[in-house]
């Protein structure tokens, strides 16, 4: 499916915006959980979630990474 570049990398880019704001807000969310449950004696369900975190964060630069490339489109 060709795009015209300009106008597809700006919507792109706004998608990616969006995409990432969800990403910040899950990982707020998450950490409070797993912060929650690493002061309880149940330190596996913290354990998995601080891995869920350290994901979304992985994501997180992965998308700033794409949007800096499309980024370099536009010029």
């Amino acid at each position: 499916m060709a795009h015209s570049p300009a106008m597809s990398t700006t919507s792109d880019l706004a998608t990616l915006s969006s995409i990432a704001a969800q990403i910040d807000e899950l990982t707020r969310r998450v950490t409070e959980l797993a912060e929650r449950y690493g002061e309880t004696p149940d330190s596996a369900v913290a354990i998995e979630l601080f891995a869920t975190e350290r994901a979304l964060v992985a994501a997180r630069r992965s998308i700033d990474r794409v949007t800096g490339l499309l980024d370099q489109m536009r010029d």
